[in-house]
Parts: C-alpha cells; sequence; structure tokens
C-alpha cells in the first residue's frame, strides 16, 4: 500500500469515527430507552421530557346523524437540547405539534387542521405524571375517568369524551418496542383501544351527537430509525367482538420489509405479542394522490399468521400534509376490516413520497 493510499484510508477511518462520535454525543444528551424498564401508571402517563420525541395519538371511529366519520387528534412533544440553558425564557426548549382531522365520506377528503408552539408561558404544556396537553384551545386530558378532548379547529370541531374500557396495552416486550433487530431502534410504547366515544361534533354550522370507538398511542423515544428506513405502515383496528390488534412494519428505502411487530388481545383480554415474520402487510389497491403525486396502498390484507384482515378506507383521499410543521407528510386513514373478524380502525402509511425525517 502507498503512502498516499494508507493516509486516505486512515483519513476516512477518522472521519466515520467523527461521525459516530457526534450521532453518539447526540443521543446522549436524551433520555435512553432500554429493554426491562416496567411501564408505570399512572407515571407513564404523562410526559417524558427527556426523550426526544413523544406523542399522544388518538384515532377512532363516530356515527353521526350524517353517516360515519373517522377522527384523529394527535399531540407531540419534541425536545431541543440545543435551546436548554438559555437564560431567555422564550428559548424552546420543548417544542409541541398538534394534528386534528375528519375523515368525512360526504365531502370525499379529510378536513384537518394543526398547531404549534414552544412549551410555557401557560399557553402551551405537555405535564409529567398524567395525560394533560394543550396548545391555546386545544387539549386532550385524562379526567374523571376518560380521555376529553377539545378541538376548535377551522371548519370543525371536537368535543370528545373516551372512555376506557380496558386495561392499557403494552406493546413489544412489556413497552420496549422494538424498530429493528438491535435494540438501538426502540421505543416505550402501549396502547387504549377499544375506547368508548361520546360527545359532539360541528362541522361548519352542522352540530351533531356522535358516539364511537376510538383507539389511544402513547409512544416515546431517543433514537431515530434506522439510516436505510424510509418510513412505516401502522394498523390500530378495534374488533366488534372485544379484540385489539396492533400491526406495524418498518419499511426499507427499496420497500422490503426491514422489521414488524404488533400484539394481538382477544376479547377476554388474553395478549400476544407478534414477531417480524408473524406480520405482512400486502397492498391491494392504490390511490395516488392528486395534490402531491404520492401513490399509497390505501386497502390492505393485513396477515397475522394463518388470520388475514382485509382494511378497506372510509374514503381514500386521507391525505395528511403537514410538511410545515412536524415536516411529515403521510396517509392517516379511517378503515373497515373484515375477514378473520370485523371492525374498524385506522391505517398509518409514512415515508411513501420522501425519507421520513426522523
Amino acid at each position: 500500500m502507498t503512502p498516499c493510499a494508507r493516509f486516505e484510508m486512515m483519513h476516512r477511518a477518522l472521519l466515520l469515527l467523527a461521525g459516530m462520535l457526534a450521532a453518539c454525543m447526540a443521543l446522549a444528551q436524551y433520555d435512553p430507552v432500554v429493554p426491562g424498564h416496567a411501564l408505570q401508571f399512572p407515571r407513564d402517563l404523562g410526559s417524558h421530557a427527556g426523550h426526544r420525541l413523544e406523542w399522544w395519538y388518538v384515532t377512532g371511529h363516530l356515527d353521526a346523524p350524517r353517516g360515519p366519520i373517522g377522527f384523529q387528534v394527535t399531540f407531540f412533544r419534541v425536545r431541543n437540547p440545543a435551546a436548554e440553558g438559555q437564560a431567555s425564557r422564550f428559548a424552546p426548549g420543548q417544542l409541541l405539534f398538534a394534528h386534528a382531522a375528519l375523515a368525512d365520506p360526504k365531502l370525499g377528503r379529510l378536513r384537518h387542521d394543526e398547531r404549534s408552539a414552544r412549551a410555557g408561558f401557560g399557553l402551551a404544556e405537555a405535564r409529567a405524571g398524567a395525560t394533560d396537553v394543550f396548545i391555546d384551545d386545544w387539549s386532550l386530558k385524562l379526567e374523571d375517568g376518560a380521555y376529553r378532548t377539545r378541538i376548535p379547529a377551522g371548519d370543525f370541531t371536537l368535543e370528545l369524551a373516551m372512555r376506557p374500557t380496558q386495561a392499557p396495552m403494552p406493546q413489544g416486550e412489556g413497552g420496549f418496542s422494538r424498530k429493528g433487530p438491535g435494540g438501538e431502534h426502540a421505543s416505550y410504547y402501549y396502547s387504549e383501544p377499544q375506547l368508548e366515544v361520546t360527545g359532539n361534533v360541528r362541522i361548519e354550522s352542522e352540530s351533531m351527537a356522535v358516539r364511537g370507538v376510538a383507539w389511544l398511542d402513547h409512544e416515546w423515544s431517543s433514537a431515530m430509525l434506522a439510516k436505510d428506513a424510509a418510513g412505516w405502515d401502522w394498523a390500530g383496528l378495534n374488533f366488534d367482538d372485544g379484540a385489539s390488534l396492533m400491526a406495524f412494519r418498518i419499511r426499507a428505502l427499496d420497500g422490503h420489509t426491514l422489521w414488524a411487530g404488533g400484539t394481538y388481545r382477544d376479547g377476554a383480554g388474553t395478549a400476544r405479542t407478534l414477531r417480524p415474520g408473524q406480520v405482512r402487510f400486502e397492498p391491494v389497491r392504490t390511490w395516488k394522490s392528486p395534490r402531491t403525486g404520492t401513490t399509497y396502498p390505501v386497502a390492505m390484507d393485513l396477515r397475522v399468521d394463518d388470520r388475514t384482515w382485509r382494511l378497506e378506507p372510509l374514503l381514500d383521499d386521507q391525505e395528511l400534509d403537514a410538511r410545515g410543521s412536524t415536516g411529515t407528510l403521510y396517509w392517516e386513514g379511517a378503515v373497515r376490516a373484515s375477514g378473520a373478524s370485523t371492525g374498524r380502525g385506522y391505517l398509518e402509511l409514512t415515508g411513501y413520497r420522501e425519507k421520513l425525517p426522523f
């Protein structure tokens, strides 16, 4: 080997080491996600401000006088270490974002709105110890035995109470949910399926009482997705017999499955953790967005071992463009499930136009 070649090899090795150290230093700023860490309630219902990213994600189906309606309410918390320790009270150490959407078949597309703010000053907060997150007059709070959300959006308003009928369902290994074969890509994660929903929805000038069923996901992590991951497919399904299913797969940039998993809990409350080889998402039909040109597999066959559910959307156009806030473009759709059993839920499709930014 010539001296020049040897120097070039050493230079590349030093650059690689510098990159690895920078990544480790960045990750070290956040609280870690480790196996064997038992979830504790009510503590873990609230915010975990030391972690990089956290969300409270509610999706559900409503029975309304105008017909079936899907809804989504999501609050995101993002830690910003670069602003921590600054003297100014206005330093954005914690950032909050919120998305809300209605899947209204009569309109034929999503109605949606969003909010963002830095935490503090009594105007925006994600509180520790209990579910209590808000941005101005948008809120999600566990109060008097029910999750209550109020979302006065642009052309719709949600005022819903969502009462748990079952215990929280830890995902993965007791709440440690792997997103890849190694432990470095993981989150803490639990779900609350089969929430009983009552309340009121206003669409433009029409106000109506509604009932339905919902699903809440609460997840927090500090690691980014694997470098070769583009996004994920996720489904949360409430079945008519009281059972529930969460299933996901992490997709590589070329479309193949990097990792998969989930949890199936029967109507009697017995839960079974699903491993990568047990979960398959098979596209049945696609839809192309007329706004972004992105093609999504909006109808899926979801296979778990020898059982198959066909997931069909309440309407095809359920694309949510949040690139102006969280930097994401995704399809978040109300679906009906048929096949092995019947039910209702949501299907989420991310990373179909470009790789997710986290």
